[in-house]
């Protein structure tokens, strides 16, 4: 895993084998921890047997039997994930009695674990309390209010910037390959670290060509992002009217966030919920209809909006009717308007992430993996300096540093060993107390620090470079 050498074998016992608990426990096998699942359904176990090198362990999560065939009492860490709120608080109670150290609950309620709650995870023995709909929340929040790009992340306290965008036809990128970008436009170091082409997310290599449709993830320095944004095409906005297509506890809390400074129209599909939702929000205009009818959309005003959101609990229904806005906002005359609109498109199938940010949307999150990622930084931490996630890609970044005589200390980034192309991606690293984009003749040395692109499964690649 990663870390020192003198890292200890970890072992995790997981709870709930749904979409965060067999996401996390393929993620953290791969990493080489020691993984137990408790699951009641046969049928998961079934289909997680022969794919997870994990011990799985058929029962009821409230069982102390079933805790003590897991060796409970050699556990390190505790992750309860069932889809019971109640089950997960309680399970940490219990991973207390038996002297679990490090305990983490996902819990759908936010009136538990909060510093004011009437129970706090001082009370409930939880060292991390996850809300995956108030992730997800948040994180579309936060990508409407940086009001540039597609998506704009911060990263190495800020002095370096990774932008999301797509490729269009009249790119300047357009059909070039990345070695002739770079040659081409040298005004400032920066680097296209991950693209997403259909189902498929690729960290690019210099032959590699961008073509139209083509989602890309661009790094550089803050200092220069405005100069990236002019000559890619990507222009300032102010995003000030949303609409979200489904009021579940994701949309509903979205529009609660924004509906303060942002005008918001929610479309809900279920009449008695819209009913409910026209109270609950206050300053939301919230509509009853089906939010998948291009009629619908256009009378609700959807050619007025600057983001279109979707967050049903249906991945088709996600996916397609993003395609849907986007042709209509697309159809309209004005093409540089629709250029500047967003679609986020919330999918809860990781295999649909990358197929909906190519396929229409803008901006594709999976509240799972989101949630699974806050788990991850969360074990890991000590051992990586930081870790993001690029949405709608199978990719992520960490940043790490090099230890004396590994192999990423002795020789050029442009000479590494090819066996390492298509995985991995030097972004940056932190020389003479700044952060610099790495370019193919940085030269990494002893104890620098450096943010790595690499494919998810693909971080065993990136110990081996850097620890020696």
């Amino acid at each position: 895993m990663f870390g020192k050498k003198n890292t200890p074998y970890e072992n995790i016992l997981i709870l709930g084998l749904g979409g965060v608990g067999y996401y996390l426990a393929k993620r953290l096998v791969h990493e080489g921890y020691a993984i137990t699942v408790i699951e009641s359904e046969g049928k998961s176990i079934r289909e997680a047997d022969g794919n997870l090198d994990a011990r799985l362990i058929q029962g009821n999560a409230m069982s102390i039997e079933c805790w003590r065939e897991a060796n409970a009492d050699k556990m390190d860490y505790l992750i309860a994930v069932t889809d019971n709120d109640a089950v997960n608080m309680m399970a940490s109670t219990i991973a207390h009695r038996f002297g679990i150290q490090r305990k983490i609950a996902r819990v759908r309620s936010l009136e538990f674990g909060n510093e004011n709650s009437f129970l706090t995870v001082e009370d409930l023995k939880i060292d991390l309390i996850i809300h995956p709909e108030e992730l997800a929340a948040q994180e579309i929040v936060r990508i409407i209010k940086l009001r540039a790009g597609n998506d704009i992340i911060d990263i190495a306290d800020g002095q370096i910037q990774v932008m999301a965008m797509r490729i269009r036809e009249s790119s300047p990128l357009a059909y070039k390959k990345l070695r002739e970008i770079s040659q081409t436009y040298h005004e400032f170091p920066f680097r296209v670290v991950a693209l997403a082409r259909g189902i498929t997310t690729v960290i690019p290599g210099g032959n590699d060509t961008l073509l139209p449709q083509d989602q890309i993830f661009i790094m550089a320095g803050a200092r220069d992002l405005s100069k990236l944004m002019t000559f890619t095409g990507v222009k300032q906005q102010q995003s000030h009217r949303v609409m979200i297509l489904g009021g579940g506890l994701v949309g509903s809390r979205v529009a609660q966030l924004l509906e303060e400074t942002v005008k918001v129209t929610m479309i809900e599909k279920n009449e008695m919920s819209a009913q409910e939702l026209s109270f609950t929000l206050k300053n939301a205009e919230v509509l009853h209809g089906d939010g998948s009818n291009a009629n619908v959309l256009q009378m609700a005003g959807l050619l007025d909006m600057d983001t279109f959101i979707t967050a049903t609990g249906d991945n088709e229904t996600n996916i397609m009717s993003c395609m849907l806005a986007k042709h209509l906002m697309n159809g309209e005359n004005s093409a540089e308007k629709s250029l500047q609109r967003k679609s986020i498109c919330l999918v809860n199938k990781e295999d649909y992430q990358v197929l909906a940010a190519t396929m229409g949307s803008d901006i594709a999150l999976n509240k799972k993996i989101l949630a699974g990622n806050e788990i991850l930084k969360f074990i890991r931490m000590g051992q990586l300096l930081s870790v993001a996630d690029l949405h709608g890609f199978d990719a992520e970044m960490v940043e790490i540093v090099a230890e004396p005589n590994a192999q990423i200390t002795r020789k050029p980034l442009s000479k590494l060993d090819p066996s390492y192309y298509g995985k991995i991606i030097i972004g940056a690293i932190f020389r003479d107390g700044e952060w610099r984009v790495a370019v193919g003749d940085t030269h990494i040395s002893d104890g620098e620090r450096a943010i790595v692109v690499c494919k998810s499964l693909s971080l065993k690649d990136v110990q081996q470079l850097f620890f020696a």
